[in-house]
């Protein structure tokens, strides 16, 4: 449930009520709006005790929160959340390009990558130094030397870092090296990788499963976000169908209904989205003209040797296109993209 407070209630007093809170059941959620604080309280142990929170001294309000995912709702939250990393504001009025190679090969191919998209736009620079393939012969990623590799490539271009965490035991190395933890397809519901990463003070990219409904996405979101992690940014990157002309079908209806159902900022994957490198550009327009927050593309300058999804990354020249033409596109649509470096 939303519970409302008195505006201008002492701390002492917010603690109080917090407090009373979770005597009665309930975990708490703080969150500021103005000179007013507004909780979310979820019944832990299944109960309806919204008459004994209504008694409260210094509760004016008490709303239930419908929805099965309760502090990713809009009922929780009606703002639209922005997500600071590093002095990048992902959800605000800038579309935020997050690009670099699928994996990390070597120091030249990432410097060379990150040269380029830093150049054209890109705020982010994304690589997996740890890949998970479904044959366990395919190319599985650096490790720690690929983690050290993009570091050192976002810094000297001035970006931030997305990576893929694919389990907890990883955890503890990735905050040494990363900005954004990407929890990807295969991991949506990963609950025992949900819960750790929710207990850290890191931004999260949360990608939809292949086979996951909005509601179910959402709910893994909301792991995250019961742990107390707020900082969580959803990438819709296709579903699996029958279809066959592309490597997933690419959902973009569901940027306008979680935009409708949810504060949390989503960017689109049209690389994995399509799997076809003539179509990833297409698809990146209409995911802005359909209100994403920001895109994440895979750019490589070799793709024809890459070791990795070679076949839907985009070359260099590529990708600087893509970004003069979502330039002119978010300008259509209320939003700006950054010049690059």
């Amino acid at each position: 449930m939303l519970v409302v407070l008195e505006t201008g209630l002492p701390q002492e007093r917010t603690q109080a009520i917090q407090a009373r809170l979770r005597t009665l059941g309930f975990a708490v959620h703080a969150r500021r709006e103005g000179d007013r604080v507004v909780l979310g309280a979820v019944s832990v142990s299944g109960e309806n005790r919204i008459e004994e929170v209504r008694a409260i001294p210094g509760v004016v309000e008490v709303k239930q929160i419908r929805e099965p995912f309760k502090l990713a709702s809009r009922s929780f939250k009606p703002d639209d959340s922005v997500i600071d990393v590093g002095g990048v504001l992902v959800g605000g009025p800038e579309v935020i390009l997050m690009a670099g190679p699928c994996a990390v090969e070597d120091d030249h191919q990432v410097h060379e990558t990150a040269r380029a998209v830093a150049s054209a736009g890109a705020k982010v620079l994304r690589g997996g130094a740890f890949k998970p393939r479904t044959s366990p012969y395919s190319f599985q990623g650096l490790g720690e030397e690929g983690l050290r590799i993009l570091r050192r490539a976002a810094d000297e271009f001035g970006m931030v870092l997305v990576s893929e965490i694919m389990d907890v035991s990883q955890l503890d190395l990735m905050l040494r090296y990363v900005d954004i933890l990407q929890i990807g397809a295969r991991n949506v519901q990963n609950f025992s990788l949900l819960r750790a990463v929710g207990q850290v003070d890191r931004a999260v990219l949360l990608k939809r499963g292949m086979a996951s409904t909005i509601d179910e996405w959402l709910m893994s979101a909301e792991y995250l976000m019961a742990g107390g992690n707020h900082k969580v940014i959803l990438c819709e990157r296709g579903i699996r169908t029958f279809e066959k002309y592309t490597r997933n079908t690419l959902d973009l209806s569901a940027v306008p209904v979680v935009r409708q159902l949810s504060h949390l900022p989503i960017i689109v994957d049209p690389s994995h989205g399509v799997g076809v490198r003539s179509m990833v550009l297409p698809m990146a327009r209409a995911a802005v003209a359909a209100g994403a927050d920001g895109l994440l593309i895979e750019v490589h300058c070799d793709p024809e040797h890459a070791l990795c999804d070679g076949q839907q990354s985009l070359l260099p020249e590529q990708f600087e296109v893509l970004a003069q033409q979502i330039r002119i596109i978010a300008g259509s649509v209320g939003r700006r993209l950054g010049p690059g470096s």
